[in-house]
């Protein structure tokens, strides 16, 4: 077991975004501080939590919204860790050298230090989701970050998709992976592709908690931006899948829960998943697809 809690209280923030980066802000600090409140020792907020989710078209004037990782975004962010003692994921976008920018999570402890960072692997181009055109491609690798409370992950978004990212996060010490979103449905699509598309999303990171023997913490964004309403439905996983909370749909929602890390100890004794992995026959993942002659 790692340094840190047994029981670990988790805040998910889950809150809506407008085009007023400080209005964004202060609502978020003010979410913090409730969570914090309620006991919580790692707080994660959503993908791009402080901007609305530009990437639904092409349009260079967004690039403005970037802010390197010693900018004004991250000092206020870590000042609030020192005051409160808490551990945030901050997934923000952020300039890292002039064109080259990143959909990019700091990962700051609760002494306000920065333990790193984690960009975006996995990077979507999709109607709506026009991302390539903003965020290069991660390539510092799957980390874990040793907190005060706990030795965690951090993946974005469209890498939830992906089991190879979450069994490398995994591999690397992390108990929790936490995946900062932004996702919704169109506007006008029916109810039941919704529910299906929901479903979808959920189980695929169930299947990492059960997978890697971890807890899973997604948080998701919600309200209407352009033609998307982001669904919301942040959720905790147990390192079985069992779902411990799942936030609603339609509404902020600030909550803090509490876990037990021993249970990837118990459930990895149990499911040896990791014992039993056959390394040796694992090469042809590397390849794009295995072509047959």
């Amino acid at each position: 077991m790692n340094v840190g809690l047994e029981n670990i209280k988790i805040g998910i923030v889950q809150t809506f975004c407008t085009a007023d980066k400080e209005d964004n802000l202060t609502r978020t600090l003010n979410h913090i501080r409730t969570a914090a409140s309620e006991g919580a020792n790692i707080i994660c907020l959503q993908e791009l939590f402080n901007t609305l989710y530009f990437c639904h078209q092409e349009d260079y004037k967004f690039f403005d919204l970037a802010e390197p990782l010693t900018g004004n975004i991250i000092q206020i962010l870590s000042t609030i860790c020192k005051e409160l003692s808490v551990v945030l994921v901050v997934p923000f976008f952020e300039k890292r050298a002039t064109g080259v920018f990143h959909n990019t999570a700091a990962v700051i402890d609760a002494d306000g230090s920065i333990l790193g960072i984690y960009r975006k692997q996995h990077i979507p181009d999709d109607p709506g989701y026009y991302e390539k055109f903003y965020f290069t491609p991660g390539d510092g690798g799957y980390k874990s970050f040793q907190t005060k409370y706990g030795k965690i992950g951090v993946l974005i978004c469209w890498d939830q998709w992906y089991p190879e990212a979450a069994r490398l996060t995994a591999m690397n010490g992390a108990e929790i992976v936490f995946f900062p979103t932004a996702i919704g449905w169109p506007v006008d699509q029916d109810d039941k592709l919704n529910r299906k598309e929901f479903e979808a999303w959920q189980t695929i990171q169930r299947s990492h908690a059960i997978a890697n023997g971890i807890h899973v913490v997604s948080v998701n964004r919600v309200g209407t931006e352009e033609n998307n309403l982001f669904w919301g439905g942040s959720f905790v996983s147990d390192p079985f899948g069992e779902i411990l909370y799942q936030a609603p749909h339609n509404k902020e929602d600030i909550h803090v829960i509490e876990i037990d890390t021993r249970l990837t100890e118990h459930f990895r004794q149990r499911w040896p998943f990791f014992r039993d992995r056959r390394i040796d026959t694992y090469q042809p993942i590397t390849e794009r697809f295995i072509d047959k002659d």
